[in-house]
Order: structure tokens, then sequence, then C-alpha cells
């Protein structure tokens, strides 16, 4: 690895602070500036649909897909690659069958779609569980390594200073979260996705230029470099468990990835139908492109830098595409060098900030609206005011519950926190939210079958994993009780979270009167739909 001097790490911290005084300077002023709770929770749907696609797209590319994706295209090659398109695919399903809907029939959270046809205060609440439960994971996987990427960016190999970056990251979060609602975690995401999308332009043309811009040179240095050689280019490196193994962790990626609640809560934020519809095409646009910068990116890495480097840096390859901006800059660093090296350091903090931000306010809004609001005081019809001191209140509770999970298992490989959160929302939060827009017999007991059935057989079946124990890139590495063989629960969890909502449904009694009364509520709420209302409060 190439070390660069002091002169690019002041330039970094310098970034890092003035990019910290930006993003708080465009909370304040874009933040609600009053108690209406249209404004925190949609930002009165003020954005256009290139910002909105920008942000959906900024809060899909997160730290860790960022992150995780290069690096495992630098170790393991077309896995790698057919990986980042899978989370592509899963933006164009989400922008094809889900989008539009989604906006028409939400309001503020993931609750307010499931019960918009079955209002109830255990559909609130268990939606509000489910939500934690799958973005809780994520939100501590990217806190915990804030303080790594950030000690290898400035050079600072200590455990307090480590703890630190994750204790102050996660301040601004909530600072972020409370403040700006989101219309502010918007604005930040935007230039989030601006920056990265120029530094990523700007490293793939030097790796490409390192190979004089011919794709089968990069290639072939890539695969001599990964160790593996033919391998490399080929299927089957990363999974163990074969054909299904492989189909089971794309399955996963392509329904889950889309459906987390911090993504799609963005589509309330659309002004109208047609609005979210070009939202959604900014949003893939950027996110193929960022995946094809990736692709680039992380082939680069393994063709300069190997993956001997890679591997002492980090086992997962997390830092690879700050080893490769090093290394295609070479010894003699130039000012320019530098500078965009700064930039792309600049970036993964953006991206950290944003990412974090945008999921801390996601399992703000579902306790304050969802949990306490609509399910435990469904009786006390409660203020405005009142309901968005409860956000900010419960902004700062999730925060600090994330900074001390994050600080306390920093030490720990966590990648399994990003596949539970990818499984948890392919599983559960996937087949409620298709049978809820899309199946009219569906019942509130089929959509806490699937919501319980979902959540339950992934948190049971991931124990079995070698993401858990097993493996070098466990939790716990050093003892094995796998028993499930496949890396991702999606090939057993999908099909029964379905199966749960199904049975639940076709089993449930109801009367000839029950059943008249349901589909005469169905049919109002179709109506509002249609007309593009917003619809009855649960």
């Amino acid at each position: 690895m190439t070390e660069f001097g002091s002169e690019a790490q002041t330039m970094s911290f310098v970034a890092f602070i003035a990019v910290t005084t930006v993003t708080l300077l465009l909370c304040v002023m874009t933040g609600p500036d009053r108690d209406d709770l249209d404004e925190f929770y949609t930002g009165y749907r003020s954005l256009s649909p290139m910002r909105s696609g920008l942000a959906i797209a900024g809060d899909y590319i997160s730290a860790a897909s960022v992150l995780g994706t290069i690096g495992v295209i630098s170790l393991v090659g077309q896995d790698g690659l057919v990986l980042a398109l899978s989370t592509a695919l899963s933006l164009v399903l989400l922008m094809f069958l889900l989008a539009e809907p989604l906006r028409n029939a939400g309001r503020f959270t993931m609750g307010d779609v499931l019960t918009r046809r079955t209002p109830s205060a255990a559909v609130r609440i268990t939606a509000c569980v489910v939500t934690l439960v799958a973005l809780f994971p994520l939100l501590i996987f990217q806190l915990a390594g804030a303080g790594d990427l950030l000690a290898f960016v400035l050079g600072i190999d200590a455990a307090g200073f480590k703890t630190g970056s994750i204790v102050l990251l996660g301040l601004l979060m909530i600072i972020y979260a409370a403040i700006g609602g989101m219309k502010g975690t918007a604005f930040i995401q935007l230039v989030k996705t601006v920056v990265l999308l120029a530094a990523a332009v700007a490293i793939a043309a030097l790796v490409l230029n390192r190979f004089d811009f011919s794709l089968p040179a990069l290639l072939d240095a890539a695969a001599r470099g990964s160790g593996a050689g033919d391998a490399y280019l080929a299927p089957g490196l990363q999974f163990d468990g074969g054909g299904l193994d492989m189909i089971s962790t794309q399955l996963t990626v392509v329904l889950g990835a889309a459906c987390l609640p911090h993504i799609t809560m963005r589509m309330f934020s659309s002004r109208s139908a047609p609005a979210v519809r070009r939202s959604m095409s900014w949003a893939v646009s950027t996110v193929v492109v960022m995946g094809m910068l990736s692709a680039v990116i992380g082939f680069g890495a393994a063709a300069v830098v190997g993956r001997e480097q890679i591997t002492l840096a980090d086992p997962q390859g997390k830092t690879s595409i700050l080893l490769v901006s090093q290394a295609i800059m070479g010894t003699e660093v130039s000012t320019f060098e530098t500078l965009l090296f700064t930039a792309m350091t600049t970036a993964i903090f953006l991206t950290l900030l944003a990412s974090v931000a945008g999921i801390t306010l996601a399992c703000a809004n579902s306790l304050a609206h969802d949990l306490i609001t609509h399910g435990l005081q469904r009786k006390k019809v409660l203020r405005d005011s009142s309901e968005m001191m409860l956000a900010r209140a419960t902004a700062a509770a999730v925060g600090l519950s994330a900074i001390m999970l994050a600080a306390a298992s920093r030490h720990l490989n966590l990648q399994a926190m990003v596949t539970l959160s990818f499984c948890l929302g392919a599983s559960a939060i996937a087949p409620a939210l298709v049978y809820s827009l899309f199946w009219r017999r569906y019942t509130r007991t089929g959509l806490l079958s699937t919501l319980v059935v979902g959540t339950l057989s992934v948190l049971v079946l991931i124990t079995g994993t070698t993401l858990i124990s097993g493996s070098p890139q466990a939790i716990f590495p050093d003892d094995d009780f796998t028993w499930f063989p496949y890396t991702t629960t999606g090939l057993v969890s999908i099909p029964l979270g379905f199966l749960a909502g199904w049975l639940g449904t076709v089993l449930t009694p109801r009367s000839t009167r029950a059943r008249r009364q349901h589909d005469q509520d169905y049919d109002a709420v179709e109506a509002a739909i249609l007309a593009d209302a917003p619809g009855p409060r649960s």
C-alpha cells in the first residue's frame, strides 16, 4: 500500500470539518421551521423529481453498499459483479412494481401503507418492530465501520480515536435527523450523491488510463492480482453452497434491498404519481452508473493493489476504494492527485453521514408515528407539535442506542448485519407490501403472519450461516455451530414469508357480512388511491 504524506491527511481532515459544517447548515436552512408533521415527514413534497431521485439514490447507495460492493468485486470478481447488478435490479423492481402504489397508499411510514386497508394497532406496533429489526443492524454496521475508515484515512490507528469517531458521527446523524427531517436529509443525500459520482468517475478514469482504456487488459491484470487466476472471472468463487447459494443471495438482494423502510419512505415525499416515476428514473440511472463505476474500481483494486494487500488492510475489502486511489497515484503525489484523494475521502465521509442519518430518520419516524401515536396512544389524539417532539426525541434515542452498540461491537466482523437487513427486507417487508398493495382479499391476520413468520424465520436461520460462525469472515470466527448450508436465508425465509401471508388470509374465518365489509373498505381505499387523495388516517 502506498502511504500518503501528512499533506493529504491534513487536507482530508480539513475537508471532513468543512463537510460537517456545510451539511449542518443545510439541515438548519432546509429543515422544518415550525411544528408541521407534513413538513417534517415529507418536506411538503417540495422536491423536484430530479432532486427526489438523487435523494433516493443517495439512500440506496449507502456506505455499506459502496465500500462493500467494491470490496467484494475486488476479492471475488464475477460474483461481486453479479451482486452489484442485483442491487441495481432491486431498484428497477421497486420502480416498476411498487413505487407508484407506495406513493399513493402511504402517508409518512411503512405502517401507514400496511394499515391503509387493515387499520389495527397490532399491525402498527408489529410494523414498527420489523422496521427497527431490519434497519438497526445496517445502522450499527455503518457506524462501527466509520471509526476504522476514519483511522485509515487519517493514519491514526488508536482504539480511542476509532471509538471517538463513532461517537462523533453518531451525534451528527442525530442532529441531521432531528433538525433536518425528510427535506434536510434529502439535501444531504443529494450533495453526497453528486460528490460521490464525481469522485468515482475520476478514480475509474485513472484506473482505465493505467491500462490504456483496455477492459480486457484490466480484467487480465485483475485475475492475476486476485490470486485466483481464471476462477476470478468465473462464477462460484464466493459461494460455498454452489448454485443454490448464489440463487439465494441474488433473490435476497433483489427483493430486499429496495424494500427496506428508509428507501420506501422516500416514495412518500414525491409530489404525485407521475413525479415518483420520474424520480425513480433518475434514481435507477444513478445507481446503474454507480454500479458500473464500482465494477471498474473493484477490478482496478485487484489489478493494481492485489488481494494480499487488500485483505491485509481489511478482510472484507472495504478499504479497496481508498487503496486503489492511493496506488494509481504513485509515490510522487501532485497537488491534483492530493485534491482527488481528498475528494474521494470527502465523498466517503458524506456517504457515511448521509446513510446513517437517513436510516435514523426512518427508525425515529416509525417509533413516533407507528408505535407511540397510532399504536400505544391510539385512543388519545396527539397534536402535531407533540408528535414532532416525539419524532425528534426518538431520533436521539435511536442514535444513542446505535452509538453504544456500534462502539461495543467495533472489533467484531459485522458483515452479517447487512445480510440480516436484506434478508428481513426480502422475507417480511416485501411480501407484506406486495400483498397489501395488490391482493384484495389480504386480511389483518395474513399481514401479521407475514411480518412475524418472515422475521422469525430470518432470525432463526441466520444463526446457522457461516456469517455467524465457522469462517474467518464470521462474527465468531473461532467457533463453528453452522447448520444452515447457505450464506443468506432467502431461499427458505422468502417462501415462508409469502406462504404465511397466504395461509393466514385463506384460513381466517370470516362471515359473509365481514367479507362484504372488507370488500367495501377495499373499494373505498382504492378509489382514494386512484384519485391520488391522501386517504383516511388509521
